[in-house]
């Protein structure tokens, strides 16, 4: 179990979340997430804001997909401390420990990461930086000129400062006897960028053919799922959706959820409840609202899995408050 592996790595242990709350750990924005396995959100997560900026260390103890956007004026600095490169990615592309990641505020960011994963972020106003780009290279922009960067973290002499940066967050943020730095956003930004603008091609990772592909077919179906939520949907129209076979549907969503896109269909549904029911006002709606909302039909089964992913029942859930931002339910 992960509990037991995260206790061992000298993590904090993991804790139940409300679903909602546990999307809401980036403040300024909401993580969609949809869970993969059975494990229910189970984390590890500390936080602290920090010079304008948030600084978060989390241990994930379940699979889950996730999406959010950024607004425009905040970007997202990261790091892969530990992940199982079978189920994690960003847009498609593999994650492995050892990798950093820049996320700039254009568009919905998609990823999935595995039970087991590790992370460090670093969540700061774009405008700083755009100022270490101008600092360090005149310009302020990446390179690139794209919204995702991803890179190895832990290669060279840069990467190597980055990552041992990065290994320092979870202690500062456990609120033991270390402290942030006053100096913690800058000396962070300076390493992450300067390892970002030193990273070889063969260092930046790339999106085999076959990924690719399953990648987009995903993506049209999920897009196609969520539009209909509230009705039945037919295996045939999230292919004709996808544009392909069912059996390559298949092939698809195993490759990049481990679950078929039946089962995928059904947490989409489930996890789309839970946030429904943790922000409702219990005096406004009712259980059997949410589910219909959600295209969940039969009430007795739905409280049935609802209970044995989240713990509770729907109506529970529902009459709770939702929990204070950053901690467990």
């Amino acid at each position: 179990m992960v509990d037991g592996a995260g206790e061992a790595a000298g993590v904090n242990p993991l804790k139940t979340f409300d679903l909602a709350t546990l999307g809401g750990v980036l403040r300024v924005c909401d993580i969609e997430l949809v869970l993969l396995d059975a494990n229910g959100p189970r984390a590890s997560v500390q936080s602290q804001v920090h010079d304008e900026s948030l600084f978060l260390s989390a241990t994930c103890g379940f699979q889950f997909r996730g999406r959010f956007m950024l607004p425009p004026d905040w970007c997202l600095l990261g790091f892969i401390h530990a992940t199982d490169p079978e189920r994690s990615w960003c847009h498609g592309l593999p994650l492995t420990a050892g990798m950093a990641i820049t996320v700039l505020p254009e568009g919905i960011s998609e990823f999935s990461l595995s039970a087991g994963t590790q992370l460090s972020l670093l969540l700061t106003p774009t405008r700083r930086l755009q100022r270490k780009l101008a600092e360090l290279t005149l310009r302020s922009t990446l390179p690139s000129g794209q919204a995702l960067s991803v890179f190895m973290g832990d290669t060279g002499t840069g990467a190597t400062r980055l990552a041992q940066r990065y290994a320092q967050l979870p202690a500062w943020l456990d609120g033991g006897e270390q402290a942030l730095p006053d100096d913690a956003v800058e000396r962070l930004l300076h390493d992450h960028v300067q390892a970002l603008l030193g990273a070889e091609s063969q260092e930046r990772p790339s999106c085999s053919r076959a990924r690719r592909t399953h990648y987009l077919i995903a993506q049209r179906a999920e897009n196609f799922m969520r539009q209909n939520l509230r009705r039945y949907i037919y295996m045939h129209e999230i292919c004709d959706a996808a544009g392909v076979s069912e059996r390559a549907l298949r092939y698809a969503f195993e490759d990049l959820f481990g679950t078929s896109p039946n089962r995928y269909l059904s947490m989409l549904r489930l996890c789309a409840a839970c946030r429904g029911l943790s922000t409702a006002d219990a005096t406004r709606k009712s259980v059997k609202a949410v589910a219909l909302s959600c295209g969940l039909w039969d009430l007795s089964r739905f409280a049935d899995n609802y209970r044995r992913v989240f713990g509770e029942l729907p109506r529970d859930t529902l009459m709770r408050a939702p929990a204070s931002l950053g901690h467990p339910a």
